[in-house]
């Protein structure tokens, strides 16, 4: 019998052998895949939401300055942009205006902006698709603010913003400069920060740099930290939903050890029965090897199919306003498919080789025992 033909029987019996045990087995392999789906599904979520940010944050300006006070946000005055439009490898300065809204009706903060991305007349906004569910509004209804002095402000909805920005900017309200100033009562001539554009990517560190010797109360932030930043918090929101399933998954390698490693009465008549008709150690060896592939990989490849389809077919309902992190207005976009092979990889070491290997160390201590003995048992 060549090694092909002999590890094919050997599978066949050891399929045949985990039927005869179905009760035990199909309950093994179902919390086995309960728990490979939430893992899987927890990896699926983060590493998409990541790829989402950085599409959404593709448009962002190469270098946001702001100014700081005792450590504080401060309003950059009148002449900071003029200087930096004056280094070297500085192609544009733009002054940013930005702020937050706090609607007491809907308890929702939102994030009040002015970009020359999206040009607004006086009179009108444009609003991010949170804001929109939360007001109930659709372009051409109009909202009312509360200005600074008092007065109420009334804006035309020109628009929403489109769905594959919504993760960045669900809770975002464009509108003009002159509503801005008058619904914040901003100083003339301020801005928030200022969003500066360098054609060289090589370079953008290098002006960064010459921009805080020039203006040591300012703070650049490159776009590639504020990527980083996102990247982290959601990496700080999946751990965070893993130490939560922790229990869970130590609950689960008790259950699975035991399962697998306590070898009943009739396991072990099974493995001196065929000692005793002629299989070698390495047989029995190769056989509860089988049986513990056949467990952990089924479990494996399942619980990533259940992990994919929660997440991109169903958009992840279980704990996909945790991920997301918005405290009321939740944005609501469909992740695309997007997979992290290396840390299913790692879900695949940690979750399919500890098992397998718990199936044939206490089968190799039955398999040296005498047949007569193990028979006996």
């Amino acid at each position: 019998m060549n090694s092909f033909n002999r590890h094919t029987n050997i599978l066949d019996y050891a399929i045949s052998s985990l039927l005869r045990r179905k009760r035990k087995n199909i309950a093994l392999l179902s919390v086995y895949t309960i728990i490979v789906s939430i893992l899987a599904s927890t990896i699926f979520f983060v590493h998409s939401i990541k790829q989402e940010a950085a599409t959404a944050l593709k448009e962002a300006p190469d270098i946001v300055v702001q100014r700081t006070m005792a450590g504080r946000h401060n309003l950059i005055p009148p002449g900071y942009a003029d200087k930096i439009a004056a280094i070297r490898g500085v192609e544009r300065v733009s002054p940013r205006l930005w702020g937050y809204y706090y609607d007491p009706v809907f308890g929702a903060n939102y994030t009040v902006i002015t970009t020359e991305a999206h040009p607004i007349k006086p009179g009108e906004i444009l609003i991010g698709e949170g804001v929109a569910r939360n007001q109930r509004v659709i372009s051409g209804d109009m909202l009312t603010f509360k200005a600074a002095s008092g007065q109420p402000l009334l804006l035309t909805v020109s628009g929403t913003l489109p769905a594959e920005a919504e993760l960045v900017a669900s809770d975002t309200v464009i509108m003009s400069a002159g509503d801005f100033t008058g619904m914040f009562g901003f100083p003339s001539g301020f801005a928030t920060d200022l969003a500066v554009t360098v054609p060289n990517r090589s370079e953008i560190a290098t002006v960064a740099a010459r921009i805080f010797a020039e203006l040591p109360d300012t703070r650049p932030i490159l776009k590639s930290e504020i990527l980083r930043t996102y990247e982290s918090i959601f990496d700080w929101r999946g751990g965070m939903m893993l130490v939560i399933l922790s229990s869970a998954l130590i609950s689960f390698v008790i259950f699975a050890w035991d399962k697998a490693a306590g070898l009943s009465a009739e396991e072990r008549r099974e493995i001196g029965t065929l000692k005793s008709v002629g299989w070698d150690t390495s047989d029995i060896l190769i056989l509860k090897f089988w049986e513990g592939i056949v467990i952990s990989l089924t479990a494996f490849l399942f619980g990533l199919l259940i992990g994919y389809l929660h997440v991109y077919l169903l958009n992840a309902p279980l704990f996909a306003q945790a991920l997301k992190g918005w405290s009321i207005l939740y944005p609501d976009f469909r992740l695309h498919p997007s997979i992290d092979f290396y840390q299913l990889s790692i879900l695949f070491t940690f979750s399919v080789i500890p098992y397998t290997a718990a199936t044939i160390i206490p089968s190799w201590l039955a398999a040296t025992t005498d047949p007569d003995d193990a028979m006996r048992r």
